[in-house]
């Protein structure tokens, strides 16, 4: 069977969902994982658009090793060069260069007329073949672009050397339909289209993402763009575990089949979710919650008989497991690892050190520690390797006949910082406190608290959307006591924001609070 070309965005377009940005080194551990996960391509950033972004590539270029590593560069020689900076040290790694094709964004966005974009990614291509043979070449509002203009524009990219086409739906404006008729035309039209490979890049606007992305691979192209979750732009990108579950369900009807290894889209999914607070709905096709549930009394019972009744495919099969290994404050390290191995955290000797310091610390306080708690102690200690904010300690007063007050010590660019403040409760004043300590004034636009696991000693998690200037961030936050976990939901919120270029400054050091 052909295989089909997984290209995931997920640190590039993915991160550009509300809420969903990431540090270098929350970036480079999911990298890693989606390494493990067989995509065949990464798009690690896009390396002119931050200092940050171009570190994320470059570290992301030299040490994942398997996928082809690629950054993303408008049809200028600035942003092509910075892309070859950051990966020139990498062993296997492409350039993925764009420029928008449609009327509408020609004349609105770029001011260009259509012999000036074709120039332009004409120029584009050749720069970026100089550095590498490994070029995309991207049409923005392709499908709402005319196909004869589209037709010359791929012929002109592939007389200048790119080796992957790609047609993407930035808006999510067409239909399958329209989908498999434009790749089957491109494929028949664009110059010595048989050399080339087409990818289509499907985004969520109205639910068609991955059934345009499906349409797209009937009709002959052999790579699709996608991100794990979904997550993107808007309502989101393509969902790669939808791609990859569809054809290996449906291979029959396919006969398609792609390098992905299913078992860990679970795992994949997951530490997504933790890294970046964004939460998977219950009813998300593969990786939701309720996926793999059953209510009904008829269903229930028909999967008791045959799990083919209701179940299409495996719970295991996508790496979701049964867990067979009781945790708890007598389980020694290995046991540990063999169970972050399966959740597919894979650490090294001084990271496996940190988190069996802190399973304990957790077990000390509850009886038995589910997968979920893993989950959260392992991205917790992930995301505080970069972070300017540390809660260090956080002490409460409250009840019915006081006012509520919090002390709070936070270390911030080395040095301690004790502050206290009021509130209306003991979880609105330990967050006043930390707006105090930090003097970062911002907006608390939603905040919502859930169980991890059952029992009334589970640990609380705490998801905190804040605002700043019309920027928005989420963070997350777990602890078996629901005011601390409130307070670290917080404090990664406002680390989230300190990395913003905003609240920067020219050194690229996150501005000092005043009056500490």
């Amino acid at each position: 069977m052909e295989k089909v070309r997984i290209f995931d965005t997920t640190l590039r377009d993915g991160e550009q969902s509300p809420g969903c940005s990431m540090s270098t080194a929350e970036k480079l551990v999911v990298a890693k994982q989606l390494a493990r996960l067989g995509v065949d391509t990464i798009e690690a950033g896009f390396a002119n658009s931050s200092g940050e972004d171009f570190e994320s590539v470059r570290l992301i270029g030299q040490e994942v090793k398997g996928p082809m590593i690629v950054s993303l560069a408008r049809a200028r020689e600035d942003d092509i060069d910075r892309s070859a900076e950051a990966l020139k040290d990498a062993k296997n790694w492409g350039i993925h260069t764009f420029i928008a094709s449609s009327p509408l964004h020609m004349k609105h966005k770029l001011q260009m007329n259509p012999q000036e974009v074709l120039q332009a990614a004409t120029k584009a291509v050749e720069h970026a073949r100089r550095y590498t043979d490994n070029v995309e070449f991207s049409a923005e509002d392709a499908s709402r672009s005319e196909p004869g203009f589209l037709v010359e524009l791929f012929s002109a990219a592939v007389k200048a050397g790119a080796t992957i086409l790609n047609i993407p739906d930035t808006v999510g404006y067409t239909m399958p339909d329209e989908m498999y008729q434009l790749i089957e035309r491109l494929k028949n039209e664009v110059y010595q289209a048989d050399q080339v490979m087409f990818s289509v890049h499907c985004h969520n606007d109205l639910g068609m993402a991955v059934a345009n992305s499906l349409a797209a691979v009937r009709a002959g192209a052999r790579q699709v763009e996608c991100t794990v979750n979904g997550i993107g732009e808007r309502a989101g990108n393509a969902a790669l575990e939808e791609i990859v579950m569809s054809l290996a369900t449906r291979q029959q009807y396919y006969n398609l089949t792609c390098n992905v290894v299913a078992e860990q889209i679970y795992p994949s999914s997951r530490l997504l979710s933790q890294i970046t607070g964004s939460q998977v709905q219950a009813n998300k096709a593969v990786v939701g919650a309720n996926a793999f549930a059953h209510e009904a009394g008829i269903h229930q019972d028909g999967v008791l008989k045959n799990a083919l009744t209701y179940e299409i495919m495996t719970p295991q099969s996508v790496g979701i497991q049964e867990n067979n290994l009781v945790l708890g404050k007598h389980s020694g390290r290995h046991a540990l690892a063999n169970r972050l191995n399966t959740l597919g955290f894979h650490l090294d000797e001084e990271e496996l050190n940190q988190v069996f310091e802190k399973f304990k610390h957790l077990a000390d306080r509850k009886k038995q520690i589910f997968d979920e708690d893993l989950e959260a102690i392992v991205t917790q200690g992930v995301r505080q390797q970069e972070d300017n904010y540390v809660l260090n300690s956080l002490t409460v007063s409250s009840g019915t006949h006081m006012v509520p007050t919090a002390t709070v010590v936070m270390t911030i660019h080395g040095q301690k910082i004790k502050k206290a403040a009021f509130g209306d409760g003991p979880v609105d004043a330990a967050l006043n406190t930390i707006k105090k300590i930090t003097n970062i004034d911002c907006r608390l636009k939603a905040y919502s608290v859930k169980s991890i696991t059952g029992g009334t000693d589970a640990q609380g998690e705490v998801s905190v959307t804040i605002e700043k200037e019309g920027v928005r961030v989420t963070g997350r936050g777990s602890d078996t006591d629901i005011v601390t976990a409130s307070a670290l939901a917080f404090i990664n919120s406002l680390n989230r924001l300190s990395r913003m270029p905003g609240l920067l400054d020219q050194s690229g050091v996150i501005k000092a609070p005043e009056k500490i």
